[in-house]
């Protein structure tokens, strides 16, 4: 079996993570990390909008689309 290795922010990580110790802490974490990769995402839409390759008839035609079928 092939050893894991980890990089430096996967190792900081790990040890922030030692210190939760319930289950709010732990959905705190969550939600943290769920609202900083929202942020992210919300930025990147809106310089594709900004940059004019993404409009309303483009999400238009996303919204129809079954996105399970891409791969």
């Amino acid at each position: 079996m092939e050893a894991t290795v980890f990089n430096p922010a996967q190792v900081y990580l790990l040890h922030m993570f030692e210190r939760i110790t319930t289950e709010e802490e732990l959905l705190d974490i969550k939600k943290l990390i769920s609202d900083y990769f929202a942020k992210k995402m919300d930025a990147h839409l809106d310089k594709l909008w900004d940059d004019g390759a993404l409009d309303q008839k483009r999400l238009d035609e996303i919204n129809g689309m079954d996105l399970h079928e891409l791969k």
